[in-house]
């Protein structure tokens, strides 16, 4: 990629960032941030990936809240004791742990569906929240590029290989979900399938974009399948706006700057990034629902390309043989979401 080329992909991503920036400080202003307030849940089980700190930690945390049994997937265990014990002791449910899971390999993530499915319990909730941001080229110990290799590729084996357990566990009437978290940036993104790991040129901002619209094509995809198969799951996507966490370290020093400066004006707490996430896991208004990009606790328009039947179907293809799992859709395509309209 050009140095012209890497400055428009930039210029991109931080002008989807502002546009959320503005929109979520006049929802500020206008006293729109409400916590949601759900029913008990104490006969569920999640998985929440990234789960020690941020967004995810947040989103444990309230799931725990609703009494639910937690396993938070991470990789950080030195921060995952703590994470554990202030959750219990926050919201006196002792059912909260920890298991080791790196999404930036394949095989980690097999060890992890492993040991999760030696505990013989069920799977109502997978919350996939892990990610990295703008990071300086690098790959994960599987070849891939880091951003593709975990924010995507990590999730899209993770939930495959629960996919039986998730359908096993949801009922009529009361389905089992998948939450995939991207992001606003993906508005911005542009996949390249002829060279999705940014071999021939490279960008932070490009590859970080490309990840986010890839989970969003993934997710309704999935959506599409499972509803065709009459399956007791649903999988929508949710956005949780900009907020305040460490996933900033790696993007250009004024964004930061401003970030130090005015974050608790302009960005949102882990707490209210977490929300749209809760609300995808357990909201009554989402029974049944899937194949929605969700945005404040509310259903928005993604990207116009997301919707693209044939380029989500690519994109599954390619995963499978990348992850190395069989594509097991035989050739049946979903029946077509409805077009969202502006």
């Amino acid at each position: 990629m050009s140095p012209l080329s890497a400055a428009r992909a930039a210029l991109r991503v931080y002008a989807a960032g502002a546009a959320v920036v503005l929109a979520q400080l006049l929802r500020r202003c206008r006293g729109g941030f409400v916590e949601p307030v759900f029913s008990p849940q104490p006969d569920r089980v999640a998985i929440v990936t990234g789960g020690t700190d941020g967004i995810g930690y947040s989103t444990a945390k309230y799931l725990a809240r609703l009494g639910m049994h937690v396993i938070i997937a991470g990789n950080n265990e030195d921060k995952a004791g703590e994470a554990v014990r202030k959750i219990k002791e926050e919201t006196l449910n002792d059912r909260v742990e920890f298991l080791y899971c790196d999404l930036a390999s394949m095989q980690s993530i097999r060890q992890f569906v492993q040991k999760f499915q030696r505990k013989r319990i069920p799977l109502h909730v997978l919350v996939n929240n892990a990610g990295v941001m703008m990071v300086p080229q690098r790959k994960t110990v599987d070849g891939f590029e880091e951003h593709l290799g975990l924010n995507y590729l990590g999730h899209f084996l993770l939930t495959n290989l629960l996919l039986d357990t998730l359908r096993d566990s949801g009922c009529p009437g009361r389905s089992a979900r998948v939450v995939t978290v991207s992001s606003a940036t993906h508005y911005v993104g542009e996949l390249n399938l002829a060279d999705l790991q940014g071999s021939r040129s490279y960008s932070p901002h490009g590859a970080y974009a490309q990840s986010k619209l890839a989970l969003v094509l993934f997710t309704y995809h999935l959506q599409g399948l499972l509803a065709t198969q009459g399956s007791p799951v649903t999988a929508n996507v949710a956005d949780p706006g900009v907020v305040d966490t460490d996933l900033y370290k790696h993007v250009f020093w004024p964004t930061r700057l401003v970030k130090k400066l005015f974050g608790r004006w302009f960005f949102k707490t882990p707490e209210e990034g977490a929300w749209t996430s809760v609300y995808a896991a357990v909201a009554p208004a989402l029974e049944g629902v899937g194949g929605r990009y969700l945005y404040n606790e509310k259903e928005t328009r993604s990207l116009a390309v997301t919707y693209d039947l044939k380029l989500q179907r690519q994109l599954w293809a390619r995963s499978c043989q990348m992850t190395g799992i069989p594509d097991g859709t035989g050739g049946v395509f979903p029946a077509s979401l409805p077009r969202r309209e502006e």
